[in-house]
């Protein structure tokens, strides 16, 4: 039977976690796993598998031990003959004043440590003495929260600077070895505290498990883990070639080819959907929901858009464009897209980035009849037209007079009682004059003064044509 020395050093060598000649600094806490790891490292040291650059202890203040257990592992790393690197934070504190919970400001403020531990102690990584009981208690914690593949891929055994050699090992295996060597060390008594979301997995739902369904329940959920790990891995290669994320110059939106997304089987989909989205974000949280609307969105055949936090997606054409918003905005009331193009009189002009058209043709005739409001077409008085009009998206102050409403109206304010989509407004087309009058809201309304009163007059048919998506 292999020995779990031997483990270790297998899975070290499976991971590429170490070699001969990389430096190790241990995160020493003082608990049974870290106590464990420190020796193993120096065991695997002697060995000449790697080199032991120190210990690194971070005391969080949480706990009225804590100091206890510093000077435990301050002694610990010193009989060792290591040098150790030691920092102190009221985590509490951190937790209140950037208002985060109180593991996620501890774990910030550890592995922020962790890197200046590293440079310090002039290593090449920095090892935590994560278990295979801790793969398993994550994966359950992550799908209990509702976690994708990414997230049920629980520990890496590697993670740019930090290494976790001890993923192949369970805790009671750990105390033995440590039991064996008449090795000390100190217990958290705050692991008893089923308060706390891993210790109730750890203490209730993990035993129950294991006694009503299966006893192999950790080693089940830890394969699990790194089955997890193995599928995101292939997904994330595949959607570095899937990703059409291109962004544009500074101040332009980011964006997505709607037809490779489509060409796309649904997971790797969704991934290139979800990188873009936490790309433009900036460190917003984007949710399994947040991502279904913009899937939702990519599937539509009409121009729209969705807020999302920290940014808008936009469908545009046969694109999907993702757009920052500032600060402390919670949404764009007018659009960094502005559109404007000539409609010459007679003229088509294609609108890719809200995919339709506008068409514009002279004509005489009876038109009075046909209603201009509600319909992809509209009758207009062509004499006040000018030689050209432009089609354009809604600016700032707007206004125009409804056929039939009977006064001036804010295009926000008639977009509001039609009971226009927010997402909508920004790319409903504007026909106007060369006076930059509104002449018609393409689909809704013209302006009254455009009103054709005389079957006599010569019109104009102005008509609104949808280009659907991408085939």
């Amino acid at each position: 039977m292999i020995s779990l020395l031997d483990r270790v050093r297998r899975f070290i060598h499976e991971n590429g976690l170490a070699s001969r000649q990389t430096r190790v600094v241990v995160a020493l806490s003082g608990g049974s796993d870290s106590v464990a790891l420190a020796h193993i490292v120096r065991e695997l040291h002697a060995a000449g598998d790697l080199r032991a650059a120190g210990a690194a202890h971070f005391n969080h203040q949480l706990r009225a031990a804590a100091d206890d257990d510093e000077r435990f592992c301050v002694e610990l790393a010193e009989a060792f003959g290591w040098p150790v690197s030691v920092e102190r934070e009221d985590v509490r504190a951190r937790a209140r004043r950037e208002r985060q919970s109180l593991e996620h400001a501890a774990r910030t403020a550890r592995h922020q440590f962790f890197e200046r531990a590293r440079a310090r102690l002039k290593a090449d990584v920095v090892a935590l003495g994560h278990t295979r009981d801790d793969q398993a208690e994550t994966f359950l914690l992550r799908l209990l929260r509702g976690a994708g593949p990414r997230g049920l891929a629980a520990m890496h055994p590697r993670n740019k600077s930090i290494v976790r050699p001890l993923l192949s090992c369970r805790r009671s295996e750990l105390r033995g070895f440590l039991a064996m060597r008449g090795a000390d060390f100190v217990e958290d008594e705050s692991n008893a505290d089923v308060t706390i979301p891993r210790n109730r997995i750890r203490q209730d739902l993990l035993p129950q498990l294991a006694g009503q369904f299966n006893p192999r329940v950790v080693d089940i959920l830890a394969n699990e883990a790194e089955l997890a790990r193995e599928a995101w891995e292939w997904l994330e290669s595949e959607a570095d070639r899937l990703e059409a994320f291109v962004p544009g110059p500074p101040g332009r939106p980011h964006e997505l080819d709607i037809q490779q997304l489509r060409s796309a089987p649904p997971a790797l989909r969704r991934l290139a959907v979800w990188r873009a989205m936490n790309r433009a974000a900036r460190g917003k949280p984007i949710s399994f929901e947040h991502v279904q609307a913009v899937l939702r969105l990519m599937n539509s055949v009409r121009p729209g858009s969705v807020d999302v936090p920290g940014h808008r997606v936009e469908r545009v054409g046969p694109r999907l464009v993702l757009t920052n918003r500032p600060e402390g905005s919670s949404g764009r009331r007018f659009p960094t897209n502005l559109f404007e193009y000539p409609l010459s009189i007679p003229g088509e002009v294609p609108l890719p980035l809200v995919g339709c058209a506008l068409s514009a043709e002279t004509s005489t005739g009876n038109f009075v009849e046909l209603e201009a409001v509600g319909s992809d077409a509209a009758v207009v008085r062509r004499d006040l037209c000018g030689r050209q009009l432009r089609v354009r998206n809604r600016r700032p102050g707007d206004r125009f007079k409804p056929l039939g409403v009977g006064g001036r109206k804010k295009l926000q304010d008639f977009f509001v009682d039609r009971k226009v989509a927010r997402q909508r407004r920004d790319t409903v087309p504007l026909v106007v004059d060369e006076r930059d009058r509104i002449v018609w809201v393409a689909g809704y309304a013209i302006d009254e003064a455009f009103q054709v009163t005389d079957p006599a007059q010569a019109v104009l048919i102005l008509r609104l044509k949808h280009l659907g998506g991408p085939a």
